[in-house]
């Protein structure tokens, strides 16, 4: 039976959807119009294309582990996946568009997800997590060992070819930024079009009581490895903008646990099962690490070597870190949507 509400949404409720929509085109009409004409090259190049290809990452994560419930610790090699399937596709199918190729290799790195998804039938929580490190390790090592994916390379690193669609080349640093924006953009659309969905309530219902979602008709075994497929086809497209548009060489030793570990912190510190959490931590992995390399060189450059500011800076994020998730466990989403609730209260108390 369809309730009242679901009939005939609230007026509050139509009016955060339309501030929602509305904050949205605003903030990609900065990105597409007022941000490449202001724009450095060196803040397209190491700070914005950086940012888009991680949290697109982190937004294929969040499926899988804000939404769904499922742990993953292998992010990075579904990037890894993603990054050389797109390279061999290119170099062996020349024919393909790079869009073609770009979607086949998140179709790859969905396949991919979906094998190491299958202990996810008979695991949960830590020992998931566990079990999902095997796709680091044997990525990396399935990479360096056989040179076929890196054409022959001796040491597996690959050279990125040129981002071209149709007539349209994407070769300078704003371009390569805009080509990232388009991708991430319709990539999340898409992506928030199928949380609204069926699909997506069968996540959030696994993740929240798996007998439950059992006795309710939700197919286990289907919306787990769902669930899988999409996160890594995400991260899979992602991985091919850190390697095509932000890199552009890469080699197996980039994808390692540490970057499996910054895209967790980045879901982590910018809030689970939110989209918009995705953005926000990967803006605050990205670009407050820069802030405390420019400050610290600024005041204690003529002190400390580079190897003890280093240091010093990942202590200072890591207490952050902490910091955070003590004194708001939800992220910093739950931090802006509390601003945003308090500004829209005073805002209605002074009309």
């Amino acid at each position: 039976m369809t309730t009242i509400s679901e009939a005939a949404p609230t007026p509050a409720r139509s009016s955060l959807l339309n501030a929602n929509v509305l904050g949205i085109v605003l903030l990609l009409v900065l990105a597409y119009g007022l941000v490449p004409l202001i724009g450095s090259d060196y803040l397209m190049d190491a700070v914005l294309t950086p940012f888009l290809a991680l949290a697109l990452a982190a937004v294929g994560l969040n499926v899988l582990t804000g939404y769904a419930g499922q742990v993953s610790l292998g992010s990075a090699a579904f990037l890894a996946v993603g990054a050389y399937a797109a390279y061999n596709l290119n170099l062996r199918l020349p024919q393909l568009p790079l869009l073609a190729d770009i979607v086949l290799a998140g179709g790859i790195a969905a396949a991919v997800g979906i094998i190491f998804g299958l202990p996810s039938l008979r695991l949960r929580g830590f020992y998931l997590a566990v079990s999902t490190l095997a796709a680091q390790f044997f990525v990396q090592w399935a990479l360096t060992k056989f040179g076929w994916f890196s054409n022959d390379n001796a040491s597996g690193v690959i050279d990125a070819p040129v981002i071209r669609v149709g007539s349209l080349t994407f070769t300078s640093a704003t371009g390569r930024y805009v080509f990232s924006l388009t991708i991430v953009a319709v990539a999340t659309v898409l992506t928030a079009r199928l949380l609204s969905s069926q699909t997506g309530r069968n996540f959030i219902a696994v993740r929240d009581h798996e007998i439950a979602a059992r006795v309710i008709g939700v197919p286990l075994l289907r919306t787990k490895l769902l669930a899988f497929g999409v996160s890594s086809f995400l991260i899979g497209v992602a991985g091919v903008l850190w390697a095509f548009a932000y890199l552009r060489t890469v080699e197996p030793a980039g994808f390692n646990l540490d970057r499996s570990f910054q895209i967790l912190f980045i879901i982590i510190i910018g809030g689970l099962a939110s989209l918009r959490g995705a953005f926000i931590g990967a803006a605050f992995i990205i670009v407050f690490p820069l802030l405390l390399s420019r400050l610290g060189a600024a005041v204690l450059g003529s002190v400390f070597d580079s190897g003890v500011l280093e240091m010093s800076q990942r202590i200072v994020i890591g207490a952050l870190i902490i910091a955070f998730l003590i004194a708001e466990p939800r992220g910093l989403i739950a931090l802006v949507d509390r601003a945003a609730n308090v500004l829209r209260r005073l805002r209605s108390s002074q009309t």
